[in-house]
């Protein structure tokens, strides 16, 4: 009986070692690997802790360790691209009670005090949109100001539509900063 639990706590032991050699060996490598395809480095630190975990979790035999942490690192910057959803022009317009901009575009008083609010939030947004590159440009505007689906835009650009959601994501959270400065500036925060 002795001999099973000395046995169970060398073997635990020595996985324990290997697990943190391979984390040792390959944590910079597959860092890079995620980061290079990934948006920020919070994500690329979740994704390695993922992949990492994965192979703690893993109970069969790995014959080939580096194909299988870089395809597992794939498949999970693959699930986390999956997860995420592209930001809407909604998203921009956040606010409280006092001033919200969806309420601006659907007001049908048409006070002059909201005509030039309206004003006011379309030319913020133009400059805005200008101080994007072309490609997040384009594709928010075609995408949210135009209606027209990211599949319709790779298929008429030949850019894939990951690269576009990720395009757009940067704009928005462009557009979201500079709108955010203007919302501050009318009340005077």
């Amino acid at each position: 009986m002795d001999g099973a639990v000395i046995l169970e706590a060398t073997m635990a032991a020595e996985q324990k070692s290997n697990i943190t050699r391979v984390i040792n060996d390959y944590s910079k490598r597959l860092r890079g690997f995620i980061r290079k395809r990934v948006n920020n480095e919070a994500d690329a630190e979740d994704i390695l802790q993922d992949v990492f975990y994965q192979l703690v979790g893993n109970t069969g035999p790995i014959e080939q360790l580096t194909a299988w942490l870089f395809t597992v690192a794939r498949n999970k910057i693959t699930d986390k691209q999956r997860k995420l959803k592209p930001e809407l022009l909604d998203d921009i317009y956040t606010g409280d009670e006092m001033l919200e901009w969806p309420e601006l575009f659907f007001d049908a008083s048409n006070n002059p005090e909201t005509e030039y609010l309206r004003s006011l939030f379309w030319d913020e947004l133009n400059v805005a949109l200008n101080e994007l590159p072309e490609e997040q440009r384009s594709v928010f505007v075609l995408n949210e100001l135009e209606g027209i689906p990211f599949k319709e835009i790779s298929e008429e650009t030949g850019v894939p539509i990951n690269t576009l959601l990720s395009r757009k994501r940067y704009a928005v959270l462009h557009l979201r900063e500079r709108l955010q400065v203007l919302r501050n500036e009318l009340l005077n925060l």
